[in-house]
């Protein structure tokens, strides 16, 4: 029976399934986890859905599995799904079973766009030099030395000294990046990954977040966090791990703050309100 003493802190090579299971006996944190103790999250909700099984694939995160796998080298086959749609029973049954042999079914216009975003990534001056002599999807596991929790990252690119990691959406203009790493909590994955690097390696590396486009013509955008939000990424992983590490020993995963508030209006809607009827 492996425990978690007999796992040693290091770099591993091993299946996407396996490490979102958790490799770790009695339960590690990832970033995403960290994330989902902080608000709007809280332990709660981490530890409820911790225990659910994924019985529906997400479709935004398979398509970004492929793009790894085809702009990375590294990740699941990948199914051209012969249909206009998922929406017969064939369809259906044929991307069920592309799964089911562990590979990602993507429809021909799917199949279309995922090469030809992975063929931008590599044809890019920056991104494509960043996506070169390195490792991909690489798991870290670690302990943190402050709270003694088992942590672990799977990382898309590593290269020497560097981590490259690759996002998809909808707009790469510098504003809506910004936005993006906020509302996601990328500054936080940042700070997490790098502690990682940091536990096995004994430096901190350099980062790259690469932003394309998933609409033609698949622009790109490199950027890294400023200090000030590399610094409350780093405060924000902080307060997850004592939080993770409060509630594995006593067993105690709470909601939100229990005691009874007396609360406002959003402000708009105070402001707003006060002009129209109160006067």
């Amino acid at each position: 029976m492996t425990t978690a003493t007999d796992i040693q802190p290091g770099v591993y090579d091993i299946p996407a399934d396996d490490y979102h299971n958790d490799p770790i006996p009695g339960g590690s944190l990832s970033s995403t986890g960290a994330r989902k103790l902080l608000p709007p999250g809280c332990p709660a909700l981490y530890h409820y859905e911790q225990g659910q099984q994924q019985t529906k694939p997400k479709r935004h995160l398979e398509f970004g599995t492929a793009l790894h796998t085809l702009a990375l080298g590294d990740g699941p086959g990948l199914v051209r799904i012969d249909a206009d749609s998922y929406k017969t029973k064939a369809a259906q049954q044929a991307a069920d079973k592309a799964r089911s042999r562990g590979a990602i079914p993507l429809l021909p216009a799917e199949m279309q766009q995922v090469q030809d975003m992975a063929a931008a990534l590599l044809a890019h001056p920056q991104a494509g030099e960043l996506l070169t002599g390195g490792e991909a999807e690489q798991t870290y596991l670690w302990r943190d030395d402050e709270t003694g929790i088992w942590c672990r990252a799977r990382l898309d690119y590593v290269r020497p000294g560097e981590i490259v990691d690759v996002k998809t959406t909808q707009d790469v203009s510098l504003e809506a990046v910004i936005k993006a790493i906020h509302k996601w909590g990328y500054h936080q994955q940042r700070g997490f990954y790098i502690d990682g690097y940091r536990a096995i390696w004994g430096y901190d590396p350099e980062w790259k977040f690469i932003f394309i486009d998933k609409n033609p013509p698949y622009l790109i955008t490199v950027v890294d966090c400023d200090v000030t939000s590399a610094l409350i990424g780093e405060a924000r992983n902080r307060r997850a791990r004592h939080i993770f590490a409060d509630c594995q020993r006593t067993g105690i995963w709470p909601a939100y703050d229990q005691q009874i508030w007396t609360v406002p209006l959003p402000a708009y809607a105070e402001k707003n309100d006060l002009e129209e009827y109160v006067k």
